[in-house]
């Protein structure tokens, strides 16, 4: 590879701010100095903004301020200034009603950052579900040079001797406690087990899965998605990554110098190939929009008929991610996917994805299949249609119940999550396991913002009769966490009239994987009638970010990005008065 050409000091955007000889540069270098900063500290030099997603409330990025002082480190190492921006931290267990709903106001916040203050590059520390994307997002927007930073995931959950996986072993368990088989001081010992140290979800949920596409996207460092939280190698990383985003500064590397159709193409194939959470769906065609490359649906479901599921963890298989990081991490499984990935993308450190993976091995082929030994053939994606989703919606395959791929049942429908809550455990519900459960009003504009309902709870009546999976189907998502024949992001949503708002309960659902079809057997002219009988459901916010949301969230099929956002063309630099 050609050598990258370095910029000039005077060349450095931040130079704008520090570097003229004019009045507001002078104000400029005094209130630096004003924190006791010297000229030598600064001057000439590159200014990195660390965008740190740390905070009291996010448990996931608990260790994130002590990771923003490494990364320092290594700024200070490399001879960078580094300065520290903080930006909304979007817990994914505690803000209400969904992070979905602020996942775009991080992207915005992360670009208006960058954008507002004299940084040459950005080192992104995020992790938890919606902050991958947020922070990505914005920084492809914005177009400087920039570092992704992952959080990690926690240790191994432990109870009685048994190993837990975060989300997917409470689901598992409160099936168990409705249905009467744990009583009350067990389930508050598995609540004092299943999450033991700072980090995101060690199971194969939305955060190991965005980490991992981060990495097969070349945002970050080779590995280091796969480290977790606690180990010594994850401090080590981070400065590391401080030491590289000064040479990324002064070499102008950039997202679109690094971001092609062919990088995506590797992510979603690394995806498919970890058994990813279908929130990354909503996720990769959204920063693909901000990147000006126009994949869809299609696109994806054409890797996932390809690309088997190779990594044996949860909720798909039976391994944790501290297994996945032993066995060798994301390097040796891009590294076993072969010709599926290609070898010549270019990545954050200047070098190719071939290049980084190279010598990568596995060394527990039960963790990290080879790929003639797959954990599923079926995959870790469907993209269904038919008349209930005319615009797509998306299944796990490898997260079900085989025998529920290909099924017709009667529907059970709830109109919103209230509904749904205040009458499944009724004994009078009309409802057996060849039911097909389905949600309305819980898609971007229903939830609002997409809540993970999607992995309906089972009725307690068919609990009890030992059953633990049925079809269900919403405009909603679910946790990566989940499993189950769940049939999730059905675009055009109900809230906007799609044909999700027209279901009735009694109505038959079909829903055939192999085939990619997902359809009520209800006629057209009775589906006319209906539609002509709908109305809309009144707003959920009259004011603030919430009313912002609603006139300008695209539907799932298109990444749920603010239409304004995803539009092409460059924001012009702010101008230094």
């Amino acid at each position: 590879m050609t050598a990258q050409r370095r910029k000039k000091p005077e060349e450095l955007r931040s130079h704008r701010w520090y570097g003229v000889d004019d009045l507001r540069a002078f104000g400029h270098r005094s209130r630096i100095k004003q924190m006791g900063y010297a000229a030598a500290d600064y001057a000439g030099k590159p200014i990195i903004g660390i965008v740190n997603t740390w905070s009291d409330i996010n448990q996931c990025h608990a260790h994130l301020r002590v990771r923003a002082e490494e990364v320092k480190r290594g700024v200070w190492q490399a001879g960078g200034f580094p300065i520290e921006l903080p930006a909304m931290s979007l817990s994914e267990p505690v803000v209400k009603p969904t992070t979905m709903l602020y996942r775009n106001f991080l992207a915005m916040e992360t670009e208006e950052l960058l954008r507002s203050h004299p940084v040459d590059g950005a080192v992104l520390l995020g992790g938890c579900d919606k902050t991958t994307p947020g922070l990505i997002m914005g920084a492809i927007s914005m177009n400087i040079p920039a570092i992704f930073v992952p959080a990690g995931p926690m240790l191994r959950g432990n109870w009685r001797g048994k190993t837990l996986g975060s989300g997917s072993d409470t689901w598992k368990y409160w099936a168990d406690r409705r249905a009467g088989v744990i009583d009350d001081a067990t389930w508050g010992e598995i609540e004092d087990g299943i999450a033991r140290s700072f980090g995101t979800c060690m199971t194969m949920g939305t955060a190991a899965t965005m980490m991992s596409i981060a990495e097969a996207m070349g945002l970050t460092l080779p590995g280091a998605s796969s480290i977790p939280a606690p180990d010594a190698n994850h401090p080590r990383m981070a400065s590391a990554s401080g030491r590289r985003i000064v040479e990324m500064a002064w070499e102008d590397l950039k997202p679109s110098d690094i971001l092609t159709r062919k990088s995506f193409e590797n992510a979603i194939t690394v995806d498919m190939a970890v058994g990813g959470s279908t929130n990354a769906v909503v996720h990769i065609l959204a920063m693909a929009r901000r990147a000006g490359i126009p994949l869809t649906l299609d696109d994806l479901d054409a890797i996932a008929k390809r690309v088997p599921v190779i990594a044996n963890i949860r909720p798909s298989g039976a391994f944790l991610m501290e297994d996945f990081y032993y066995a060798g991490g994301l390097r040796a499984l891009i590294a076993k996917l072969g010709d599926h990935v290609d070898g010549s993308q270019r990545t954050v450190n200047g070098r190719t994805m071939g290049e980084n993976v190279q010598g990568a091995e596995s060394y527990n082929d039960d963790v990290i299949r080879p790929l003639n030994n797959p954990v599923s053939t079926s995959g870790a994606l469907a993209v269904l249609r038919g008349n209930l989703a005319p615009d797509g919606a998306v299944i796990k395959p490898s997260a079900a119940e085989q025998r529920l791929l290909e099924h017709s049942g009667p529907a059970v429908v709830f109109k919103d999550y209230n509904d749904m809550a205040a009458r499944l455990d009724d004994p009078k519900l009309d409802v057996t396991p060849d039911s097909v459960l389905v949600l309305q009003s819980a898609g971007p504009l229903g939830g609002p913002g997409m809540p993970e309902w999607g992995m309906l709870p089972m009725p307690k009546k068919i609990l009890e009769k030992g059953i633990r999976d049925m079809v269900r189907v919403s405009d909603s998502r679910m946790s990566g966490t989940s499993y189950g024949t769940c049939v999730l992001h059905v675009a055009p949503e109900s809230a906007v009239g799609g044909p999700l708002a027209l279901v009735r309960t009694g109505d038959t659902i079909t829903l055939d994987v192999p085939n990619r079809i997902l359809r009520m057997e209800v006629s057209d002219d009775e589906l006319e009638r209906r539609r002509a009988a709908w109305t809309p459901p009144k707003p959920h916010y009259p004011r603030g970010y919430g009313a912002i949301f609603a006139r300008h969230v695209t539907q799932a099929d298109q990444g749920c990005d603010f239409d304004f956002l995803a539009a092409p063309g460059k924001v012009p630099e702010p101008e230094i008065h």
